[in-house]
């Protein structure tokens, strides 16, 4: 396990979070930045919360990173896959994001439950969710190096 430095770089923090949005520049400006992440996405606009949600992959689609084909594992089951495909835009279509999980080495058969359970929650909800699930992601890979 790596301890987190005082301070990381944009580039360093697009990597864990996907991409170079709004909140990995402004994590960059700052000490502790996966520390600080939870109180720099409470100032973010509606708007730059979405971009940063937008940056991750969807879960069991393709285009991943190197580290997201990783981090989702080898599950191919073809139902699985059009489940997730199906579920992933029923989300969206409800709540106007994507969806974002901490997969932490699940299966993806696992995932479509949790995927299931939160679909019908509130978009309020869920937007919280999905951040601090992208927080949760970002530090683990920079855990895990």
């Amino acid at each position: 396990m790596r301890e987190l430095p005082r301070q990381l770089s944009a580039d360093e923090l697009a990597e864990l979070f996907e991409g170079r949005t709004h909140l990995v520049e402004r994590l960059a400006q700052m000490e502790d930045p996966l520390g600080r992440a939870p109180e720099v996405i409470e100032r973010l606009s509606d708007d730059e919360r979405l971009e940063a949600l937008a940056a991750h992959p969807a879960i069991g689609g393709g285009g991943l990173s190197r580290r997201s084909a990783a981090e989702q594992g080898d599950d191919d089951d073809p139902e699985v896959l059009a489940e997730l495909a199906r579920l992933n835009r029923e989300y969206e279509e409800r709540h106007g994001f994507r969806f974002v999980v901490f997969v932490n080495r699940r299966p993806r058969r696992e995932i479509l439950e949790v995927l299931r359970v939160r679909i019908d929650r509130s978009r309020e909800d869920e937007l919280d969710t999905g951040l601090r699930e992208l927080v949760a992601i970002a530090s683990d890979r920079w855990e895990r190096g």
